[in-house]
């Protein structure tokens, strides 16, 4: 199982990713509280986060791009 892409829905304190490899066959699906966030995707090899451009995403952002994945804001649709 190597995860290549991780969609991200960030909330107040319960986030969702969904994770996909190579072929785009489901990976992962995790439900991560707040405290979660750091040391999972500090275990998880670098890889490609998607996520909706929202108030916290640029922290997050950053926060994930220090640990060497690659981070794509999505603006939402008008």
């Amino acid at each position: 199982m190597q995860i290549t892409t991780v969609g991200l829905d960030l909330a107040k304190s319960v986030f969702q990713a969904h994770g996909v490899d190579e072929t785009g066959a489901t990976v992962l699906v995790k439900r991560l509280h707040r405290k979660q966030m750091l040391p999972f995707f500090s275990k998880l090899p670098p890889c490609l986060i998607g996520m909706e451009a929202c108030g916290t995403a640029h922290h997050w952002a950053r926060t994930l791009a220090a640990m060497g994945h690659e981070v794509r804001l999505i603006p939402h649709p008008t």
